[in-house]
């Protein structure tokens, strides 16, 4: 009797191995943040100690923040359009269009208008809500007429009731306006690294130069789109203090891209490992923790994750991916590939953003299209 009593008390014994167990920094970060809401004064020990959580504990607290701050299905489907390829004077020792290596790939001009108009509803017709064009410069001085078009291009895209974002190099203020005024939602403009290891990737413009067009964008209202690319050579502190910079900007950026390295023959990077999935997932949940209300974007080089492996991402709070066949140069999951893992993921498209205004707008123009063709 005596040795059954004790088999029994041992049954509800802890292993030796759980009575040591003590929160992870994920966990007490996500529940801090889900009670107080976002915060912009991050150490990096803190945003070091999240990313560095036991994996399967950072995947399900970036879950949870991601759960409270927003519709856990919802996914956002954007499309990135090559506007004006090749050609660029920049050194970005990633970039197949800088013209300084060999890639094979051949400049371009600007795109006209019926053509980007095209992609864009033919973008639009197969679920995307934001338009991304992208153009291969590192500024845009001396570009007036060009410029001018791309202005054009904003509006008539927003007309058609989409989100509408650029990346076009650097800015200055009142290029800044001028976007803004057009109806521009958003602007990318990625930092890459961090500041430390910024220089053994790009020479030809500075982390402050970076810095001044994004505060020129929020200072314009235009929505802030910053993020990066892992899988540069940097280092795990790098990779954290990336995401510190964004976290401690004075307004969260509205959309941060995670970018993973696509390695293209003819630059200095071609032989980078690639990023594995769970490098992946720890970006995507810190930068999901520390930045709650933000777009967390699944960019370049998701085509190299397994239909799982992206279901991994959303569930650590990516709510926004980029389809169709091409990413400015690069391959990237066409809308049919992606159609099919959004209904077996039971994921929703997420509507455009649209002011009440600018939704009347849109309105207005579809009901005006719609009564010039049956005229």
């Amino acid at each position: 009797m005596q040795y059954q009593m004790m088999m029994r008390r041992s049954l509800f014994r802890r292993p030796p191995h759980t009575a040591k167990y003590s929160s992870s920094a994920a966990a007490v970060e996500a529940d801090r943040t889900v009670r107080d809401g976002a915060r912009h004064d991050w150490k990096k020990d803190e945003i070091k100690s999240i990313y560095n959580s036991p994996i399967l504990d950072l995947l399900f607290h970036g879950a949870q923040v991601h759960r409270h701050a927003h519709k856990f299905r919802e996914v956002q489907q954007c499309t990135l359009l090559s506007i004006k390829t090749g050609g660029c004077s920049e050194d970005c020792c990633y970039c197949p269009q800088s013209s300084r290596y060999h890639t094979g790939l051949k400049p371009h001009k600007l795109m006209g208008k019926d053509s980007v108009i095209e992609a864009a509803e033919k973008a639009k017709e197969a679920g995307s809500t934001r338009f991304c064009m992208g153009a291969a410069w590192r500024d845009t001085k001396g570009r007036k007429t060009n410029f001018n078009q791309i202005l054009d291009y904003v509006k008539e895209i927003r007309g058609m009731g989409m989100e509408v974002c650029c990346t076009l190099g650097m800015l200055e203020e009142q290029q800044a306006l001028d976007l803004k005024k057009a109806g521009l939602t958003a602007y990318n403009h990625n930092l890459d690294t961090s500041r430390e290891f910024y220089p053994n990737v790009i020479s030809t413009r500075t982390y402050d130069e970076r810095l001044e067009t994004l505060k020129h964008v929020r200072e314009a209202g235009i929505n802030v789109c910053s993020g990066g690319i892992i899988g540069l050579g940097e280092a795990e502190e790098d990779r954290v203090g990336l995401l510190h910079t964004l976290a401690t900007l004075p307004s969260h950026p509205e959309s941060v891209p995670i970018n993973a390295l696509v390695a293209v023959k003819g630059t200095p990077l071609e032989n980078q490992k690639p990023v594995e999935i769970w490098e992946m997932i720890r970006m995507i949940a810190t930068a999901r923790i520390i930045m709650p209300k933000a777009m967390v974007r699944l960019s370049a080089g998701r085509i190299r994750f397994t239909l799982p492996e992206q279901a991994l991402c959303f569930l650590a709070g990516a709510n926004s991916i980029f389809t169709g066949e091409k990413l400015l140069t690069t391959s990237n999951n066409d809308y049919g590939t992606d159609q099919y893992m959004f209904d077996l993921l039971g994921l929703i498209p997420k509507p455009p953003e649209l002011s009440e205004s600018e939704a009347k707008y849109s309105e207005a123009e579809n009901i005006k299209e719609a009564v010039a063709s049956s005229g």
